[in-house]
């Protein structure tokens, strides 16, 4: 058989790992964070300690994932990482679930979310279309986004934060398709960070949605 027909299978076969890895990593990150958000409404979590687990995540997704992305250690790392910002899920969910519809707008958002994601991503495993083009775009566009929120706080502009959220919405889905593209074109080959990286788009996803149908819903 032709060397570089091997070689295209081998690619297939490496792909289609990378993929299977990824997702399924995905879903128990997604349980894990939803099992320690149950947990954080029901021992009433602050959102001080919440904030403190959200910064101590961040450290170790830019310093210390990275490091062990490759050795045994990146698997308690991925779930440490996720487990802390489905713990600081907890101040935020209970805000919304002590309004009148407060439940419905957080099954509306994860319904939203899953259905935002699945039809994104499977939409660039399907077509197998290289979007790197946008990942300069999205990139400036998460700065923007970054210092428009820390503005909308400072200065208490809520219609300034609304259009935060509503960018935020458009630039996760985005990196939804980007992030899935990668896989798929050979551009990430490390299926947890992979993983981690389609997290965090889902979680931004997420609570911006929550925000919108809270603003939407006069909440």
């Amino acid at each position: 058989m032709d060397t570089r027909v091997l070689h295209q299978q081998s690619g297939v076969l490496s792909t289609n790992k990378l993929i299977r890895n990824t997702y399924m990593l995905l879903s128990m990150t997604l349980v894990f964070s939803a099992i320690m958000a149950a947990v954080s409404i029901a021992v009433g979590t602050g959102f001080g300690l919440a904030l403190v687990l959200n910064i101590a995540a961040i450290v170790m997704l830019w310093f210390v994932l990275p490091r062990v992305a490759n050795s045994s250690m990146a698997l308690p790392v991925t779930f440490g990482i996720t487990g802390m910002l489905g713990f600081g899920l907890g101040p935020l969910l209970t805000h919304y679930l002590a309004l009148p519809n407060g439940g419905q707008l957080v099954m509306m958002a994860m319904g939203g979310t899953g259905g935002i994601f699945l039809g994104l991503s499977g939409y660039a495993l399907t077509s197998r279309k290289d979007f790197s083009f946008i990942g300069g775009f999205l990139m400036a566009g998460m700065m923007v986004a970054m210092l428009a929120g820390i503005g909308a706080m400072l200065f208490s502009i809520p219609a300034l934060a609304l259009g935060v959220s509503a960018m935020v919405v458009l630039l996760m889905s985005g990196l939804i398709l980007w992030q899935t593209s990668l896989m798929v074109n050979g551009g990430e080959t490390n299926y947890v960070m992979a993983t981690v990286n389609l997290y965090l788009s889902i979680l931004n996803l997420f609570t911006s949605l929550l925000h919108l149908l809270g603003v939407l819903g006069d909440d």
